[in-house]
Protein backbone atom coordinates (compact mmCIF):
# COMPACT_ATOMS: atom_id res chain seq x y z
CA UNK A 1 0.00 0.00 0.00
CA UNK A 2 1.11 3.63 -0.20
CA UNK A 3 3.22 4.69 2.35
CA UNK A 4 1.01 7.67 4.46
CA UNK A 5 4.19 10.63 5.18
CA UNK A 6 1.93 13.24 6.80
CA UNK A 7 -1.41 15.26 5.82
CA UNK A 8 -2.14 14.36 2.17
CA UNK A 9 1.95 13.27 1.43
CA UNK A 10 1.83 9.71 0.27
CA UNK A 11 5.08 8.02 -1.02
CA UNK A 12 4.16 4.36 -3.28
CA UNK A 13 5.92 1.27 -2.49
CA UNK A 14 4.20 -0.42 -5.93
CA UNK A 15 6.05 0.69 -9.03
CA UNK A 16 3.72 2.77 -11.19
CA UNK A 17 5.01 4.09 -14.50
CA UNK A 18 3.72 6.57 -16.95
CA UNK A 19 3.14 3.82 -19.92
CA UNK A 20 2.06 6.15 -22.20
CA UNK A 21 0.93 9.72 -22.62
CA UNK A 22 -0.44 12.25 -25.54
CA UNK A 23 -0.78 15.60 -26.20
CA UNK A 24 -3.52 17.65 -28.92
CA UNK A 25 -3.65 20.95 -29.07
CA UNK A 26 -4.79 24.00 -30.90
CA UNK A 27 -3.42 26.13 -33.76
CA UNK A 28 -2.04 29.17 -31.29
CA UNK A 29 -0.62 26.16 -28.72
CA UNK A 30 1.03 25.08 -32.06
CA UNK A 31 2.48 28.07 -33.18
CA UNK A 32 4.31 28.89 -29.60
CA UNK A 33 7.62 28.10 -28.70
CA UNK A 34 6.29 24.03 -28.25
CA UNK A 35 4.65 23.43 -30.76
CA UNK A 36 6.71 20.87 -32.14
CA UNK A 37 6.38 18.81 -29.03
CA UNK A 38 2.89 17.72 -29.20
CA UNK A 39 1.28 14.76 -30.60
CA UNK A 40 -1.25 16.71 -32.75
CA UNK A 41 -2.14 20.14 -33.75
CA UNK A 42 -5.72 21.32 -34.71
CA UNK A 43 -6.08 23.76 -37.14
CA UNK A 44 -9.54 23.99 -36.97
CA UNK A 45 -10.92 25.39 -33.04
CA UNK A 46 -14.17 23.60 -33.99
CA UNK A 47 -12.07 20.11 -34.40
CA UNK A 48 -14.87 19.56 -37.44
CA UNK A 49 -17.68 20.07 -34.56
CA UNK A 50 -20.57 22.11 -34.19
CA UNK A 51 -20.30 23.70 -31.37
CA UNK A 52 -16.82 24.60 -29.56
CA UNK A 53 -18.20 22.12 -26.60
CA UNK A 54 -18.52 19.67 -28.92
CA UNK A 55 -14.67 20.18 -29.87
CA UNK A 56 -13.86 20.51 -26.49
CA UNK A 57 -14.59 16.67 -26.36
CA UNK A 58 -13.29 15.62 -29.25
CA UNK A 59 -9.82 17.38 -28.09
CA UNK A 60 -9.77 14.75 -25.25
CA UNK A 61 -11.15 11.65 -27.07
CA UNK A 62 -8.21 12.37 -28.97
CA UNK A 63 -5.83 12.57 -26.62
CA UNK A 64 -6.91 9.58 -24.96
CA UNK A 65 -7.21 7.43 -27.95
CA UNK A 66 -3.48 8.68 -29.05
CA UNK A 67 -2.37 7.44 -25.74
CA UNK A 68 -3.98 3.70 -26.11
CA UNK A 69 -2.89 3.48 -29.78
CA UNK A 70 0.74 4.37 -29.20
CA UNK A 71 1.12 1.15 -27.19
CA UNK A 72 -1.16 -0.77 -29.37
CA UNK A 73 -3.72 -1.39 -26.65
CA UNK A 74 -7.61 -1.17 -27.23
CA UNK A 75 -10.12 0.44 -24.74
CA UNK A 76 -11.11 -2.33 -23.12
CA UNK A 77 -7.11 -2.81 -21.65
CA UNK A 78 -7.69 0.29 -19.62
CA UNK A 79 -9.65 -0.04 -16.35
CA UNK A 80 -10.88 3.53 -15.23
CA UNK A 81 -10.70 6.95 -16.61
CA UNK A 82 -9.66 9.54 -13.95
CA UNK A 83 -11.31 13.09 -16.21
CA UNK A 84 -12.17 16.49 -16.10
CA UNK A 85 -12.33 19.62 -17.92
CA UNK A 86 -13.31 23.09 -16.71
CA UNK A 87 -16.87 23.24 -18.39
CA UNK A 88 -20.26 22.76 -16.12
CA UNK A 89 -20.70 19.05 -14.72
CA UNK A 90 -17.35 18.09 -16.67
CA UNK A 91 -18.99 18.25 -19.75
CA UNK A 92 -15.94 18.22 -22.13
CA UNK A 93 -15.14 14.92 -20.31
CA UNK A 94 -18.45 13.26 -20.24
CA UNK A 95 -19.66 13.69 -23.30
CA UNK A 96 -16.10 13.30 -25.04
CA UNK A 97 -15.26 9.89 -23.64
CA UNK A 98 -18.69 8.02 -23.06
CA UNK A 99 -18.39 6.23 -26.75
CA UNK A 100 -15.06 4.26 -24.74
CA UNK A 101 -17.41 2.99 -22.28
CA UNK A 102 -14.53 2.90 -19.85
CA UNK A 103 -15.52 3.16 -16.30
CA UNK A 104 -15.27 6.48 -15.69
CA UNK A 105 -14.71 8.82 -12.47
CA UNK A 106 -15.39 12.76 -13.13
CA UNK A 107 -12.72 15.17 -11.31
CA UNK A 108 -13.50 18.85 -11.04
CA UNK A 109 -10.09 20.86 -9.77
CA UNK A 110 -9.94 23.52 -11.84
CA UNK A 111 -6.46 23.95 -13.63
CA UNK A 112 -5.07 21.41 -11.04
CA UNK A 113 -7.15 18.65 -12.24
CA UNK A 114 -4.29 16.98 -14.29
CA UNK A 115 -2.54 16.16 -11.17
CA UNK A 116 -5.46 15.25 -9.23
CA UNK A 117 -6.66 12.91 -11.99
CA UNK A 118 -3.01 11.13 -11.87
CA UNK A 119 -3.17 10.96 -8.21
CA UNK A 120 -6.67 9.22 -8.10
CA UNK A 121 -5.23 7.14 -10.58
CA UNK A 122 -2.22 6.16 -9.35
CA UNK A 123 -3.89 5.46 -5.66
CA UNK A 124 -6.10 3.05 -7.80
CA UNK A 125 -3.47 1.49 -9.23
CA UNK A 126 -1.78 1.15 -5.64
CA UNK A 127 -4.35 -0.08 -3.86
CA UNK A 128 -4.95 -2.95 -7.15
CA UNK A 129 -8.29 -1.32 -7.79
CA UNK A 130 -7.10 -1.28 -11.11
CA UNK A 131 -4.30 -2.31 -13.41
CA UNK A 132 -4.16 0.42 -15.67
CA UNK A 133 -5.59 3.82 -15.03
CA UNK A 134 -5.90 6.92 -17.73
CA UNK A 135 -6.07 10.63 -16.33
CA UNK A 136 -6.99 12.84 -19.07
CA UNK A 137 -7.82 16.70 -18.96
CA UNK A 138 -8.91 19.66 -21.35
CA UNK A 139 -9.91 23.35 -21.97
CA UNK A 140 -10.49 25.36 -24.66
CA UNK A 141 -10.21 29.04 -24.99
CA UNK A 142 -13.75 29.80 -26.57
CA UNK A 143 -15.89 27.34 -23.61
CA UNK A 144 -13.77 28.63 -20.92
CA UNK A 145 -14.13 32.33 -22.02
CA UNK A 146 -17.81 31.66 -23.14
CA UNK A 147 -18.37 30.18 -18.92
CA UNK A 148 -16.48 32.37 -16.83
CA UNK A 149 -15.99 35.37 -18.22
CA UNK A 150 -17.78 37.10 -21.73
CA UNK A 151 -19.30 35.96 -24.70
CA UNK A 152 -16.33 36.72 -27.61
CA UNK A 153 -18.52 38.66 -29.31
CA UNK A 154 -18.56 41.27 -26.75
CA UNK A 155 -14.90 42.09 -27.24
CA UNK A 156 -14.10 43.18 -23.58
CA UNK A 157 -10.72 44.15 -22.75
CA UNK A 158 -8.32 41.76 -21.34
CA UNK A 159 -6.24 43.12 -18.51
CA UNK A 160 -2.30 43.17 -18.39
CA UNK A 161 -2.53 40.33 -15.57
CA UNK A 162 -5.26 38.40 -17.44
CA UNK A 163 -4.15 34.58 -19.12
CA UNK A 164 -5.15 33.19 -22.71
CA UNK A 165 -7.02 29.59 -21.53
CA UNK A 166 -5.21 26.67 -23.63
CA UNK A 167 -7.08 24.90 -26.61
CA UNK A 168 -5.35 21.94 -25.38
CA UNK A 169 -5.36 18.04 -23.83
CA UNK A 170 -3.16 15.66 -22.09
CA UNK A 171 -3.73 12.06 -21.42
CA UNK A 172 -1.77 9.92 -19.33
CA UNK A 173 -1.47 6.29 -19.20
CA UNK A 174 -0.15 4.92 -15.83
CA UNK A 175 -0.22 1.13 -14.84
CA UNK A 176 2.83 -0.93 -13.48
CA UNK A 177 4.31 -1.51 -16.60
CA UNK A 178 7.61 -0.47 -17.48
CA UNK A 179 7.44 3.25 -19.01
CA UNK A 180 8.50 6.60 -19.53
CA UNK A 181 8.64 7.87 -15.60
CA UNK A 182 7.56 6.37 -12.50
CA UNK A 183 5.45 8.39 -10.25
CA UNK A 184 7.16 7.95 -6.70
CA UNK A 185 4.95 9.85 -4.15
CA UNK A 186 2.15 12.85 -4.48
CA UNK A 187 1.25 15.82 -1.82
CA UNK A 188 -2.95 16.41 -2.26
CA UNK A 189 -3.20 20.19 -1.90
CA UNK A 190 -5.11 22.10 0.36
CA UNK A 191 -7.76 24.98 0.00
CA UNK A 192 -5.99 28.55 -0.09
CA UNK A 193 -7.28 31.51 -0.45
CA UNK A 194 -5.66 35.11 -0.03
CA UNK A 195 -8.82 37.38 -0.36
CA UNK A 196 -8.05 37.48 -3.84
CA UNK A 197 -11.63 38.18 -6.27
CA UNK A 198 -10.09 39.63 -9.63
CA UNK A 199 -10.91 36.53 -12.25
CA UNK A 200 -8.44 37.94 -14.65
CA UNK A 201 -5.29 37.24 -11.94
CA UNK A 202 -5.25 33.84 -11.68
CA UNK A 203 -1.64 33.81 -11.09
CA UNK A 204 -1.87 35.93 -7.80
CA UNK A 205 -4.82 34.51 -6.59
CA UNK A 206 -2.85 30.17 -7.11
CA UNK A 207 0.71 30.76 -6.48
CA UNK A 208 0.10 30.66 -2.43
CA UNK A 209 -1.39 27.36 -2.55
CA UNK A 210 1.74 26.33 -4.79
CA UNK A 211 4.14 27.33 -2.33
CA UNK A 212 2.41 25.50 0.83
CA UNK A 213 1.91 22.06 -1.65
CA UNK A 214 5.69 22.46 -2.41
CA UNK A 215 7.10 23.60 1.07
CA UNK A 216 4.96 20.60 2.39
CA UNK A 217 5.92 17.76 0.50
CA UNK A 218 9.75 18.79 0.92
CA UNK A 219 9.24 18.91 4.33
CA UNK A 220 7.47 15.61 4.67
CA UNK A 221 10.10 13.85 2.52
CA UNK A 222 13.36 15.24 4.06
CA UNK A 223 14.38 16.72 0.78
CA UNK A 224 15.19 19.72 -0.70
CA UNK A 225 14.54 21.92 -3.49
CA UNK A 226 18.12 20.95 -5.31
CA UNK A 227 17.54 17.57 -5.20
CA UNK A 228 15.16 17.89 -8.29
CA UNK A 229 15.92 18.73 -11.75
CA UNK A 230 13.13 20.65 -12.46
CA UNK A 231 9.70 21.86 -10.05
CA UNK A 232 7.02 22.44 -12.96
CA UNK A 233 3.93 24.52 -12.12
CA UNK A 234 1.02 24.55 -14.01
CA UNK A 235 -0.44 28.08 -15.43
CA UNK A 236 0.69 30.15 -12.95
CA UNK A 237 1.90 32.34 -16.26
CA UNK A 238 4.62 34.81 -15.81
CA UNK A 239 3.28 36.98 -12.72
CA UNK A 240 2.11 33.97 -10.70
CA UNK A 241 5.37 32.57 -10.95
CA UNK A 242 7.48 35.46 -9.58
CA UNK A 243 5.47 35.55 -6.77
CA UNK A 244 5.94 31.93 -6.14
CA UNK A 245 9.49 32.08 -5.84
CA UNK A 246 9.29 35.10 -3.85
CA UNK A 247 6.89 33.39 -1.56
CA UNK A 248 9.29 29.64 -1.14
CA UNK A 249 12.29 32.22 -0.29
CA UNK A 250 10.18 33.71 2.69
CA UNK A 251 10.37 30.03 3.73
CA UNK A 252 14.40 30.26 2.83
CA UNK A 253 13.37 27.30 -0.15
CA UNK A 254 14.77 28.48 -3.28
CA UNK A 255 13.48 27.43 -6.70
CA UNK A 256 14.54 30.28 -8.83
CA UNK A 257 17.00 27.69 -11.05
CA UNK A 258 15.10 24.75 -11.44
CA UNK A 259 11.43 26.34 -11.63
CA UNK A 260 9.51 26.11 -14.78
CA UNK A 261 5.88 27.27 -15.56
CA UNK A 262 3.35 25.50 -18.37
CA UNK A 263 1.58 28.53 -18.83
CA UNK A 264 4.88 30.81 -19.14
CA UNK A 265 6.35 28.17 -21.44
CA UNK A 266 3.18 27.20 -24.21
CA UNK A 267 2.87 30.79 -25.54
CA UNK A 268 5.39 33.92 -26.63
CA UNK A 269 3.57 36.17 -24.64
CA UNK A 270 5.08 39.07 -26.52
CA UNK A 271 4.33 37.54 -30.23
CA UNK A 272 1.18 36.04 -29.47
CA UNK A 273 -0.19 38.66 -26.97
CA UNK A 274 -1.33 36.42 -24.08
CA UNK A 275 -0.21 38.88 -21.29
CA UNK A 276 0.94 36.69 -18.19
CA UNK A 277 0.70 33.12 -20.62
CA UNK A 278 -1.59 30.25 -21.01
CA UNK A 279 -4.18 28.72 -18.66
CA UNK A 280 -6.75 26.17 -18.28
CA UNK A 281 -6.95 22.47 -17.96
CA UNK A 282 -5.01 21.41 -20.47
CA UNK A 283 -2.38 23.60 -20.54
CA UNK A 284 -0.31 21.75 -18.08
CA UNK A 285 -1.86 18.72 -18.97
CA UNK A 286 -0.28 19.18 -22.82
CA UNK A 287 2.85 20.49 -21.56
CA UNK A 288 3.52 18.02 -19.22
CA UNK A 289 2.61 15.12 -22.18
CA UNK A 290 4.19 17.00 -24.65
CA UNK A 291 7.58 17.76 -22.85
CA UNK A 292 8.36 17.24 -19.75
CA UNK A 293 7.66 13.48 -19.67
CA UNK A 294 9.42 13.46 -22.91
CA UNK A 295 12.15 14.73 -20.87
CA UNK A 296 12.40 12.08 -18.48
CA UNK A 297 11.66 9.44 -21.05
CA UNK A 298 15.23 10.39 -22.86
CA UNK A 299 17.25 11.02 -20.17
CA UNK A 300 16.90 14.93 -20.06
CA UNK A 301 16.04 14.63 -16.89
CA UNK A 302 15.65 12.39 -13.50
CA UNK A 303 13.41 13.46 -10.79
CA UNK A 304 10.63 16.18 -11.75
CA UNK A 305 7.69 17.50 -9.42
CA UNK A 306 4.65 18.57 -11.11
CA UNK A 307 2.63 21.28 -9.36
CA UNK A 308 -0.57 21.78 -11.27
CA UNK A 309 -2.71 24.66 -9.67
CA UNK A 310 -6.06 25.43 -10.19
CA UNK A 311 -8.27 28.16 -9.08
CA UNK A 312 -12.14 26.83 -7.73
CA UNK A 313 -14.61 29.94 -8.22
CA UNK A 314 -17.37 29.71 -10.04
CA UNK A 315 -19.35 31.86 -12.33
CA UNK A 316 -22.29 32.37 -9.40
CA UNK A 317 -19.23 32.79 -6.60
CA UNK A 318 -17.94 35.25 -8.35
CA UNK A 319 -20.84 37.52 -9.60
CA UNK A 320 -21.54 37.37 -5.37
CA UNK A 321 -18.42 39.00 -4.67
CA UNK A 322 -16.98 35.77 -3.06
CA UNK A 323 -12.93 35.62 -3.48
CA UNK A 324 -11.22 32.92 -4.83
CA UNK A 325 -9.74 29.65 -3.37
CA UNK A 326 -7.09 27.57 -4.71
CA UNK A 327 -5.38 24.12 -4.52
CA UNK A 328 -2.31 22.82 -6.07
CA UNK A 329 -1.52 19.25 -6.38
CA UNK A 330 1.54 17.49 -6.89
CA UNK A 331 2.77 14.65 -8.23
CA UNK A 332 6.84 13.52 -8.09
CA UNK A 333 8.04 11.98 -11.46
CA UNK A 334 11.58 10.00 -11.61
CA UNK A 335 13.06 8.47 -14.72
CA UNK A 336 12.13 5.14 -15.33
Amino acid sequence: MAKYISQGVFLFDRPIFAESFAAVVGQKEGDGPLGKCFDKVVEDSHFGQKTWEQAESRFQLEAVSMAIRKKELTKEDVDVICAGDLINQCTGSSYGLRELAIPFLGLYGACSTMAEGLITASLLIECEAAKRAAAVTSSHFSTAERQFRAPLSYGGQRTPTSQWTCTASGAVLLSDKKGAAEVVGCCIGKIADMGICDITNMGSAMAPAAAATIQRYLEATETSADDYDLIVTGDLGTLGSKLLIELLQGENIDISHNHQDCGAMIFDNEKQDTHCGGSGCGCSASVLCGHFLPMLENGEAENILFIATGALMSTMSVQQGESIPTIAHLVHFRRN
